[in-house]
């Protein structure tokens, strides 16, 4: 394990762990208890200039490289996420909280994309396309784009950074990546399994640090492809200056308002546990979390009641313990934005149904006092298209029951009433509901008779609307970051063209 809890944590640039340009630093705390659990040097803009000069400098010697032998570094990194993740599935819930099973849970998806990106390069890559000439091959090749950035969040600190880079670094590209600051020790470890994995000097750069150091990756021109996820507001910002420059592109994974629809035709049973999975997962720090629940008028009251003593008895405590369901959120920042949409759902007439969001101090694990403790917040409010609570992301267990009336089109009038389009589900036995919400729900990620929550990495993770652009996981990443070629072979001794094109060439003498 990493001993960055006891020395001040480095970056890593061009092959060397440094100190950077600055002095400054910052800890990395654990939310449950408050206590320091290591410090780490903050990056510059000159550490990210650095940074990405040395993955310029890497790009050619690395793309050089077969697809083979740059995923075979890769698969030492699978290993060790395979062998370490008790390991570091402990050190994923010491510095961003959530509870221990899913602190495992993010190491295991990490090596399920190391594993995927790693596994693709021996599958056939390119396609071959008929020409409407039959002397003509054509088909498509993939190059890499050159330097990524890629910025990723505390909630998920080891799995999405290998959205990100697994795929990348497979496909050719090097990488500059800035870490979330609430998980710097979860950056480091990751860090070390690229160095112990043999990564070439250049060819993987980590910056730690905050948002300087994050807007010097997206301004630097050198810096062909920028991967993002994380908030909303940042990467809009992002999505508006790099959107339309020529020569650059941008994959973006942001937040959102999601909601679960349960219908008339619903098994009570799957809607509550979709529901309580999730509402209350994460303590709702999850972009796919569900803060909306949208609920047939004939089933109503059973599922309010259901819902409501479990959201009464879901057990907060130590995330290191096997009993417990929720964490705590994040840090002191995400407290006051909970208990600011609280109040505002109150002030917008909302009925609370549950109110945790203070605990009672003997929910509060002893020796804990100091950790950023809350608990589920439901209310009901009829649906109203001006409510801000229902319409703007909270990001934590901060959960509306609507009712509705009639159809499961009415439900998605409802449902697609936000800015956002990130994830959702419907419950319903009924098939033609599923297939309708299929069809209409507006968002990236959907689901039939499950949570929200869940996606498996082989699968494209993105939204549509204001909550994406592209997807930087898995498949679609590869998009993002290399570029396609249609390449067209002539077998033939003379030229031809295709639409009728006439290849004759004719001069002022042909008469």
């Amino acid at each position: 394990m990493s001993q960055q809890t006891q020395d001040t944590g480095r970056h890593y640039i061009d092959g060397e762990w440094t100190a950077g340009a600055g002095e400054e630093t910052f800890e990395s705390t654990n939310p449950a208890t408050g206590r320091q659990l290591g410090a780490f040097h903050r990056g510059t803009p000159g550490d990210v200039e650095r940074a990405v000069s040395a993955a310029e400098t890497a790009f050619e010697g690395w793309r050089a490289m077969s697809y083979i032998d740059r995923a075979e570094v890769l698969w030492d990194v699978y290993h060790e996420l395979r062998d370490r993740t008790d390991e570091l599935g402990a050190v994923v819930t010491k510095e961003c909280g959530k509870e221990i099973s899913e602190g495992r849970a993010d190491v295991v998806e990490a090596y399920h994309m190391v594993e995927w990106a790693a596994g693709n390069s021996r599958h056939p890559h390119g396609d071959v396309i008929p020409s409407e000439i039959a002397s003509k091959d054509a088909y498509m090749r993939r190059r890499p784009r050159g330097v990524v950035g890629c910025i990723t969040p505390w909630n998920f600190p080891v799995a999405i950074p290998f959205w990100h880079m697994a795929v990348t670094l497979v496909e050719g590209n090097t990488v500059v990546w800035k870490p979330a600051e609430q998980t710097p020790w979860c950056g480091q470890i990751v860090a070390e399994m690229m160095v112990d994995a043999g990564v070439p000097p250049g060819v993987f750069n980590m910056v730690q640090g905050f948002g300087d150091a994050g807007n010097a990756i997206v301004e630097d021109d050198r810096v062909d492809t920028v991967l993002f996820t994380g908030s909303a507001e940042v990467g809009h910002e992002i999505g508006a200056k790099l959107g339309g420059e020529p020569g650059r592109e941008v994959a973006l994974e942001m937040g959102g308002k999601n909601g679960i629809v349960i219908t008339e035709h619903a098994d009570m049973d799957l809607a509550v546990h979709a529901a309580v999975m999730s509402s209350f997962k994460t303590t709702g720090q999850r972009c796919v979390s569900s803060e909306r629940l949208i609920v047939h008028s004939d089933v109503y009251e059973e599922f309010r009641s259901r819902f409501v003593d479990l959201a009464e008895d879901v057990a907060v405590g130590d995330p290191l313990g096997e009993d417990t369901f929720m964490g705590p959120v994040v840090d002191e920042s995400q407290v006051e934005k909970f208990h600011r949409y609280n109040d505002l759902a109150r002030e917008e007439g909302a009925d609370v149904l549950v109110d945790r969001a203070e605990l009672d101090d003997e929910e509060v694990p002893d020796g804990h006092e100091d950790g950023h403790w809350v608990g589920p917040f439901v209310y009901e409010v009829d649906y109203d298209p001006h409510l801000r609570c229902i319409h703007e992301e909270v990001f934590g267990p901060h959960v509306a029951l609507i009712e509705y009336d009639g159809d499961i089109e009415d439900a998605l009038a409802i449902h697609n009433d936000t800015r956002y389009g990130l994830a959702a589900a419907i419950v319903s036995e009924d098939y033609r509901q599923i297939n309708h919400f299929r069809d209409h729900a507006e968002v990236g990620l959907a689901y039939a008779n499950l949570p929200c929550i869940g996606a498996e990495v082989q699968l494209p993770f993105g939204g549509v609307k204001k909550s994406g652009k592209g997807a930087p996981s898995a498949r679609e990443v590869i998009e993002a970051v290399t570029e396609r070629t249609a390449w067209t072979v002539n077998n033939a001794e003379d030229v031809q063209m295709a639409q009728g094109l006439s290849a004759e060439i004719t001069t002022g003498s042909d008469d």
